[in-house]
């Protein structure tokens, strides 16, 4: 097939959606299909309020439109609600064609934990305004399907997330300095925001160190108000795996994350989760492989007791092969002759 994927979110960002984005977009390739990805990189953009990291493209008048109608897509996916996936989505609804969208982040929170002044709910209208037209929405859990039916949009599918078994597996070395801490070393990777609740782990009792990979807007200000947590900045591929194999719990805070690919790496180096009840933990972990609990002490703790060897063998479950997978599946094809006549 020809797959068009347009998205706002895009390298050199770090975060769960580019990284989905990029390792179903190579299973693709390898599976013989052609791919144009339309993406931030490709144009002039400026830094979006409160997350300057993320750039928010300012492509020419058409010009998203004519990159798709010169591709000549089999199928459109639009992976974003931002400024790209607008162009793109008018594009297909003008010209007709059938798409489909994804929910990748919930988005009404994340929204209203940057900016107090604006409800979840009002948010809500925008989103379900944006995929109210799509084919399909690619959901990556139960509960975002359940959270986006609520909202009067039924039309979803499932799109799981997978891990590099080759890179995040349990037999690898382990990190130096992070094996030399007094234990249980407990660790937090992923980006360092508000969004993602990371105080709430860092204020837990748990006796025993607190590490934390990964950067973003408010390291600085976590940093200073707890300087006994030990800030590694961001780290990647085999560093980062060694990371995950010397710790001895992988904490997850988030409370706004729909999947939490961090959740499954972790798992697939042996290393337990804690998490809150919330979705993303609550559809991704089962009782012998993570503990989650409204009291994140108990959740720690809880999962401190967990064998290495289940964890590991439960993430390595998880294929970026098997999600590529389900995203073909719930692609919405466009006929030849809509597509010639676009």
């Amino acid at each position: 097939m020809r797959i068009a994927i347009v998205t706002d979110a895009w390298s050199p960002q770090v975060n769960g959606v580019v990284r989905t984005l990029q390792s179903v977009s190579a299973e693709l390739r390898a599976m013989g299909h052609e791919l144009c990805v339309v993406s931030p990189d490709r144009y002039a953009s400026l830094p979006c309020p409160t997350y300057p990291e993320i750039r928010l493209a300012l492509p020419g008048p058409g010009v998203v439109g004519r990159t798709l109608g010169h591709f000549l897509p089999d199928a459109v996916h639009i992976a974003t609600e931002g400024p790209l996936g607008l162009l793109a989505r008018r594009w297909c609804m003008v010209q007709d064609l059938p798409f489909t969208t994804a929910y990748h982040t919930q988005f009404p929170e994340y929204v209203a934990a940057r900016i107090k002044a604006v409800s979840p709910e009002f948010v809500w209208r925008y989103v379900r305004w944006f995929h109210t037209p799509s084919s399909a929405i690619l959901a990556s859990t139960p509960s975002v399907a359940a959270t986006l039916a609520a909202h009067d949009l039924p039309q979803s599918r499932h799109w799981g997330r997978g891990v590099d078994t080759a890179l995040f597996r349990p037999d690898g070395p382990r990190d130096a300095f992070v094996d030399s801490l007094s234990g249980p070393v407990q660790l937090y990777a992923g980006r360092v925001a508000v969004e993602k609740n990371i105080a709430a782990f860092l204020a837990t009792d748990m006796p025993g160190a607190k590490v934390v990979v990964g950067d973003g807007p408010a390291r600085a200000a976590l940093a200073a108000e707890y300087p006994h947590v030990h800030f590694l900045g961001a780290k990647f591929g085999e560093e980062l795996a060694a990371i995950y194999r010397a710790a001895d719990v992988f904490v997850f805070p988030s409370r706004t994350d729909t999947f939490g690919l961090v959740m499954i790496e972790a798992l697939a180096c042996g290393t337990p989760v804690a998490a809150f009840p919330v979705t993303g933990p609550r559809d991704v972990l089962s009782p012998e492989v993570g503990v989650m609990d409204e009291t994140l002490d108990q959740a720690i703790a809880g999962a401190l007791t967990l064998d290495r060897a289940t964890c590991a063998a439960y993430g390595q479950g998880f294929t970026w092969r098997a999600s590529a997978e389900q995203f073909l599946a719930a692609l919405a094809p466009i006929d030849r002759t809509m597509r010639a006549a676009a």
